[in-house]
């Protein structure tokens, strides 16, 4: 399936588009039949085609019920034909039941899909029950008007959705969106959302370069520890990356059987070499 294109449908050649499709014969049951067996059989791309082609009449018809989103229709054909090869790819001749009737149901689904990204800025739809009101309120409201108590009891009982998620969703879909720039008419004191939606963190730029430079400094540490002998390796991890319970030259003395200024002396030398370690790999 991957190989087979469709036809590009743009704004400008919808007309012709929807035209051309509609003149591409619909498949005979005995044609539909032995196409999908080419297709399951022996992975037939150009079986794939031909029942791809023939049925895209079927999604220049259903993408016009999806007219009343502000989306382009030449999207919605193009988001629904992805859903009839989706729905051609998995189609089983052997069930009994027509492609057309089949491919409903993958068609809407990639063409709510597409409404849902581009419809709104912040979904307004995410739940199962939020996507139902979002595809059939419009149509179950009598008027542009706000529901009634009794119209949003009904809706939410056919829907079988709560009576507060059907008024969420009246809400929702009357919200207007808010430009995030300031229009030509905005007055000097006024302020768009931009003014105070500026995300104050760091950049993905910056984040990157704090992240290499911890990484580095890690590394660079880890290797100038390793750098050191035994000795010197325990009392620099006891007495500087200790940070719970830091030891004192006295303790380390006692653990070594030597002089506190001895242990003094060793963690200055094995500071004095980790500096130079870590100053060549800066």
């Amino acid at each position: 399936m991957t190989s087979m294109t469709l036809p590009v449908v743009s704004v400008s050649s919808l007309e012709s588009y929807v035209q051309a499709v509609n003149a591409i014969p619909m498949l005979t049951p005995e044609r539909e039949l032995e196409l999908g067996r080419k297709l399951k059989d022996q992975n037939d791309l150009t079986a794939a085609g031909d029942m791809v082609m023939s049925h895209l009449r079927l999604v220049v018809s259903v993408a016009r019920n999806y007219m009343g989103y502000g989306l382009p229709q030449a999207d919605l054909v193009q988001e629904g034909n992805i859903g009839l090869m989706k729905a051609v790819k998995r189609f089983d001749p052997e069930r009994g039941v027509r492609l057309a009737s089949f491919a409903i149901h993958w068609i809407k689904a990639e063409i709510h899909e597409y409404i849902l990204r581009n419809w709104r800025l912040v979904k307004v739809a995410t739940t199962k029950a939020q996507r139902k009101l979002f595809f059939n309120l419009r149509s179950m409201k009598a008027s542009s008007a706000t529901l009634s108590p009794k119209e949003v009891k009904q809706i939410a009982k056919t829907l079988n959705v709560k009576e507060s998620d059907v008024v969420e969703m009246e809400s929702r879909l009357q919200g207007s969106d808010i430009p995030l720039e300031p229009t030509v008419d905005d007055g000097e004191e006024s302020y768009a959302p931009i003014a105070y939606l500026k995300d104050t963190g760091e950049t993905p730029a910056e984040e990157l370069e704090r992240t290499q430079s911890e990484n580095l400094r890690t590394a660079g540490l880890t290797a100038a520890l390793e750098g050191l002998d035994e000795r010197s390796r325990r009392i620099i991890r006891a007495r500087w990356l200790n940070e719970t319970n830091p030891m004192t030259l006295t303790e380390l003395a006692d653990e070594f059987g030597v002089s506190a200024e001895r242990i003094r002396q060793i963690e200055a030398k094995a500071m004095q070499k980790m500096k130079v370690q870590l100053a060549e790999v800066r």
